[in-house]
């Protein structure tokens, strides 16, 4: 109550100066609740848009839908800081084996980049994608919906994902819209692309298991198996920082070769000294 007639107080004195009228003092908390006011407002981190896959590319050219480069900054702004560590940087070294070198709004733009590629894979990039699997492994109830598992959006989802991994999946809101319908819970591109998140981050961090893995959530992370081969496609143009710069390399490869030749002179050299 006490906070609330200070900041009331504050209004009325701030009211008074545009009006130019005197005998009200600012309160000595006034300064302090403006302070604690902009400090609650939550600071959104640099973002930057990442690369077009090659099926964005495409699908660009046919006119059809495509990734949305709004789709980046929710992908970028729902990053954990343990995702943006060194701790993930041997998961990635095969897309991106700069990683740790890079700066903190690159990786960002690279884990945009991944989710992008994921979403090409697993459902074409088209938001309202939905499939009901038959196979034995996946053919079982969903927990929540209490029907047949259906996997769901941009990465494929499931309403048991709300329960597991704390997802803004409302399965009592969509259960009476249509199957397509984009304005579901589980068909929001920020609600599907944020879960996305959560569920990598306890693959690699709570689970400590590895980003390519046979237990991964995703069939698209599993090596052997055609799906992957089908996301390594579209991790074709991951950003180009995430690469070993190919002039470093030549510059490195030519200095080892420069070595090497030295070294074999200086062999040849002492041996012939030797015969004679």
């Amino acid at each position: 109550m006490a906070a609330m007639i200070r900041l009331r107080m504050a209004l009325l004195c701030s009211c008074a100066a545009v009006l130019g009228l005197e005998g009200c003092k600012a309160h000595p908390n006034t300064q302090v609740v403006a302070q604690s006011a902009q400090a609650a407002q939550p600071v959104q981190p640099e973002v930057k848009a990442a690369p077009a896959t090659p099926i964005a590319e495409k699908r660009e050219e046919l006119g059809k839908e495509t990734w949305d480069p709004e789709w980046d900054r929710m992908v970028e702004e729902a990053l954990p800081p343990e995702l943006l560590s060194s701790r993930v940087a041997r998961d990635v070294r095969p897309f991106c084996p700069r990683f740790n070198h890079l700066s903190e709004v690159d990786r960002r733009a690279f884990w945009a980049y991944f989710f992008q590629a994921l979403a090409g894979a697993e459902a074409g990039l088209s938001p309202t994608t939905n499939v009901r699997h038959t196979e034995p492994e996946v053919a079982v109830k969903d927990e929540v919906s209490k029907r047949m598992v259906r996997s769901e959006g941009l990465l494929q989802l499931t309403y048991m994902d709300a329960k597991r991994y704390g997802c803004d999946f409302d399965w009592e809101a969509d259960r009476k819209r249509p199957l397509k319908d984009p304005a579901k819970t589980i068909l929001q591109p920020k609600n599907n692309l944020t879960c996305g998140v959560k569920i990598l981050e306890n693959q690699l961090i709570d689970q400590g298991r590895p980003l390519l893995s046979r237990k991964s959530y995703w069939s698209t992370l599993r090596p052997g198996l055609p799906d992957y081969r089908v996301f390594v496609k579209q991790m074709a143009n991951v950003p180009a920082v995430c690469r070993v710069d190919p002039q470093a390399r030549e510059t490195k490869s030519s200095h080892n070769r420069g070595t090497r030749a030295a070294d074999v002179a200086a062999t040849s050299a002492a041996g012939t000294k030797r015969d004679r």
